[in-house]
């Protein structure tokens, strides 16, 4: 995708105010400074549908009292309460914002109890802190696994004890049996492991560290002692003239000199309990500690496959770590039972043993990130309950998708075992997945193919983050943004989160979806984000971070916050017997969410708003699921959703989208036809005679904005699906971004809510016709949170672009091209006008995104002005690569100003010699 960049602005300190500057092909959403409480009648104004009662709850948290049924407080009231001390450990870990707290209040045993979640992350620790068990007792985390082969041991060999109980390990070194291990058959797999390919980079840092100071400790008295043998010899003997004293003290300033070489010139390679080193002369670089290796061993013991580790090169003591000594673990599913290597690392591991014990797979986790998110997802705490996680009775199982070769990469492999796992083995409710990238092919590939069979054959709810690419348009990450299958998930922050866990001077007065969470639409014109939760949260941490809870940040928090909101409710529907289905649950969540912000623009930030939980389980999920619509509704409602596909008929090659997506200014000079297919789409295993056959819904049409979209009437929907066509008409729209939505209401049960929506969304650009081409935006005031979208049609012949900013409070900008580079966060400290160039591609649209962070200049109560130009410029060259001979004469490069004056400085740059 063209004309597609990234800047980011940042301010950390009051009263300096930050600014995030995106660059960006398509689009615009403006956040008021003074948010408005956005209604269902704004954006569904022919619907009768009726909103439940949890809809007319405030979408911001208090800091302090009771908010079961006071509903009162304006945004005025964050900024004069104070946090208490149960306020504030409650802001730590949000459940306020999504009703999460006065859902467990009035169904404490609905709490997640009966729900399994399938974790694809970077691993958990079973030792973390309120991981151990549910509420009710049960084990928390039921199995870890090793989906990506990181921590794979080959345990192939097989060796023989001999007549003394020993046998030869893997690395070479003798281990001796504990004598009361059962072993029928004699046999003993062995194996090995540098132990630092188990760690992550920072625990690896942190052990070298350590390793290196106690080796030069021990270095530093080996010195001594070598400088007090050298003097005790030069007192004892004052003239040194026979050659074999001459040799004597030869050796021993030799060793010396040696010594204090050691700690800068040799290389450091652990064995057993201590070290070797080798003299590596003059090309030597420095101390390299390559990690100590543990030998393993692996039998079978008449039951189960046992494991028993040599840890003896991880401990000061050689006494400790001896094989013989360690108690034996099996398959963590069998007896949930982990270790940990050393006191010194203190990293917990589980082992898995594989293919008749030839494998050993030890699965350590490979960044804190996936324990954080299952404690946001299911921790339990019961002495101190507001830390608990949304569904403190749900258990878990830890799928590590995160391949520790790889810096915590996913692979497709890792990807496809964690599904089958979680599907065909464990037979889970729930996956959460805050991993994902970017992605130019939205809901496509293998991986996409086998959640649609995940939840559409095994009625699996998938669950994943939106990505933190934001705040420009159309940087939804893959799978959770772009997949039709899954629910992806801003991030959100409110007032007491802000005050709480991220301790801010001031609160704002309402909350707010973070400036990096990610925006829709997608390449193919969906909304992208299906519902925002939120985003923060101090939550519980593997214990080799050496603390018990940090703070993170990021969709990737929202998403298992979600994830332990739905946990609720399918514990709930299962308590009740009400059949669980992923299709009715996301209507559900969408339908039920309160909007966040002012405008239907601010659905491509945020979804359908901030999901919520109901305080009474029969007035949402009964009149969803059956209770007062009877057999009808459960057939059409909970085990049905709508594939929706559109094509424009004015462009017929045009492949079938999941939305509208007007991006270009061509776009937008007529009105235009569309065809919208809706498929109702069963579970697999719906019954054709009794539930295909009798699918009939009457639907009523709305448009959220008729002078722009029409739409027909009314539709007869019936199990094979029915096309009809809309007009988009978008040539007496306003420079800027719009998003209307076509939904649909099942006229003969309007409380369900839209059953299906069409979005579309429009950029609309402002034409270039000055001459030179300068595009100027004057006076441009923020507030924290607050984003400005601007959209241009760039010049025919423009390929690159100069432009300058002007900013109160403000320092340095630095420009960066999405997805190939992160976005940086830039300090503004003093009153600056920076410049930056970047490239475009004419006659396309750019989108100029400028926004102050959402943190930045809190409690300041000042606004921060901003003034931008920006220059097109074009040059045109009949050659950029030439060939030069020595036998030829000169060559001519004629270059060409396409839209103004031009100053030229050619660089020419010689890759290649042919000799």
């Amino acid at each position: 995708m063209h004309n597609q960049h990234t800047l980011l602005v940042r301010l950390p300190s009051l009263p300096s105010h930050s600014l995030t500057t995106i660059l960006h092909r398509t689009t615009k959403t403006k956040l008021n400074s003074t948010r408005r409480k956005h209604t269902r009648s704004s954006s569904f104004r022919r619907s009768n549908w009726v909103a439940p009662k949890a809809l007319t709850m405030h979408c911001t948290s208090r800091f302090g009292g009771d908010d079961n049924h006071n509903h009162n407080h304006n945004g005025a009231s964050f900024r004069k309460s104070k946090l208490n001390e149960s306020t504030f450990l409650s802001s730590l870990m949000p459940k306020t914002e999504i009703g999460a707290d006065r859902f467990l209040h009035a169904h404490p045993h609905y709490d997640g109890r009966g729900v399994l979640i399938a974790i694809f992350d970077s691993g958990v620790d079973p030792a973390a802190a309120g991981l151990q068990v549910t509420s009710d007792g049960k084990p928390k985390i039921i199995d870890i696994l090793d989906c990506t082969g990181s921590g794979d041991i080959d345990t192939s060999k097989v060796v023989k004890a001999d007549a003394h109980g020993c046998i030869l390990g893997a690395s070479g070194a003798s281990l001796v049996i504990n004598t009361t291990w059962k072993n029928p058959s004699g046999d003993w797999h062995v194996g090995y492991k540098l132990v630092y390919e188990l760690f992550t980079e920072k625990l690896t840092s942190r052990l070298k560290k350590e390793r290196k100071k106690k080796w030069d400790e021990k270095n530093q008295e080996e010195i001594a002692k070598a400088v007090k043998q050298l003097t005790d010899f030069d007192q004892e003997h004052m003239k040194v003239e026979e050659v074999k004293l001459k040799r004597v003290r030869e050796d021993l300033q030799n060793r010396l000199d040696l010594l204090r070489k050691q700690s800068e010139l040799f290389s450091f390679i652990h064995f057993g309990y201590w070290c070797i080193t080798f003299f590596m002369g003059a090309s030597i670089t420095g101390y390299d500690d390559k990690g100590p290796a543990i030998d393993a061993v692996v039998w079978y013991d008449g039951e189960v496959w046992r494991v028993a580790l040599d840890t003896q090169s991880l401990e000061d003591d050689p006494d400790c770590g001896k094989l013989a000594n360690f108690v034996p673990l099996t398959n963590y599913r069998t007896e949930k039972k982990y270790g940990i290597f050393s006191r010194l690392d203190a990293c917990t591991y589980v082992v898995n043993v594989y293919n008749d014990g030839n494998v050993l797979s030890m699965v350590t986790d490979c960044s804190p990130h996936g324990t954080h998110v299952a404690g946001i997802a299911a921790a339990f705490h019961p002495e101190e309950p507001l830390l608990n996680g949304v569904a403190p009775g749900a258990q878990l199982i830890s799928c590590k998708i995160g391949d520790s070769r790889l810096g915590s990469l996913e692979t497709g492999t890792g990807l496809t075992r964690a599904l089958i796992s979680a599907v065909e083995v464990h037979k889970c409710d729930l996956i959460n997945m805050s991993y994902g990238e970017p992605t130019s092919l939205p809901d496509y590939g293998r991986f996409v193919d086998l959640v649609n069979e995940a939840v559409n054959k095994h009625r699996l709810i998938f669950v994943s983050s939106a990505g933190n690419s934001g705040p420009a348009l159309s940087t939804v990450g893959a799978p959770g943004g772009t997949s039709s299958n899954i629910i992806g998930v801003g991030a959100y922050v409110s007032p007491a989160m802000a005050a709480g866990a991220h301790c801010v001077v001031e609160a704002p007065s309402d909350g707010l979806e973070y400036t990096w969470s990610s925006r829709g639409p997608t390449a193919d014109g969906d909304l992208g984000v299906s519902v925002s939760a939120p985003g923060c949260a101090v939550a519980p941490v593997p214990t080799w971070t050496l603390q018990r809870r940090m703070l993170m940040n990021g969709t990737s928090m929202a998403s298992p916050s979600a994830c332990g909101g739905i946990a609720l409710l399918i514990s709930a529907m299962k308590a009740d017997g009400i059949p669980v289905s992923p299709y009715s649950v996301r209507k559900a969540l969408e339908n039920t969410s309160i909007p966040i912000g002012g405008s239907p623009e601010d659905k491509l930030s945020t979804g359908q708003g901030l999901m919520q939980q109901s305080q009474n389980v029969p007035s949402v999920w009964y009149q969803i699921m059956v209770k007062k619509s009877g057999k009808t509704s459960e057939f059409t409602f909970s085990r049905t959703f709508y594939l929706l596909s559109l094509r424009n008929k004015m462009q017929e090659i045009d492949p079938w989208s999941r939305g509208i997506y007007l991006r270009e200014a061509k776009d937008c000079q007529q009105p235009m036809e569309w065809t919208v297919q809706v498929d109702p789409k069963f579970h697999e295993d719906a019954n054709k005679l009794d539930e295909l056959a009798v699918f009939e819904e009457f639907i009523e049409l709305h448009s959220s904005d008729e002078t722009i979209v029409k739409a027909p009437e009314y539709l007869l929907l019936t199990h094979n699906g029915r096309t009809f066509n809309i007009i988009v008409d978008p040539t007496n729209l306003n420079g800027g971004l719009h998003y209307f939505e076509v939904y649909g209401i099942d006229y003969k049960a309007p409380w369900r809510g839209p059953i299906f929506r069409v979005p579309i969304t429009v950029t609309k650009p402002m034409a270039v016709t000055d001459r030179p081409p300068l595009v100027s935006f004057s006076n441009m005031l923020f507030l924290p949170g607050q984003v400005e979208r601007k959209y241009i049609e760039v010049p025919n012949g423009a390929s690159w672009i100069e432009a300058t900013m002007n900013a109160s409070s403000f320092d340095t900008i630095c420009p960066l091209r999405r997805p190939f580079a992160r976005r940086n966060v830039i300090t503004f400290s003093f009153p600056a006008a920076k410049s930056f160039t970047f490239r475009v591609v004419g006659g396309q649209t750019l989108e100029l995104v400028i926004a102050q962070f959402w943190s930045s200049g809190i409690g300041s109560h000042e606004t921060t002005r901003v003034d931008i130009e920006v220059m097109f410029h074009g040059i045109k060259v009949n050659q950029e690569e030439i060939v030069l001979d020595g036998s030829e004469a000169p060559i001519r490069i004629d270059a060409e100003a396409l839209l103004a004056s031009e100053k030229l400085a050619p660089v020419g740059i010689l890759n290649k010699v042919i000799l």
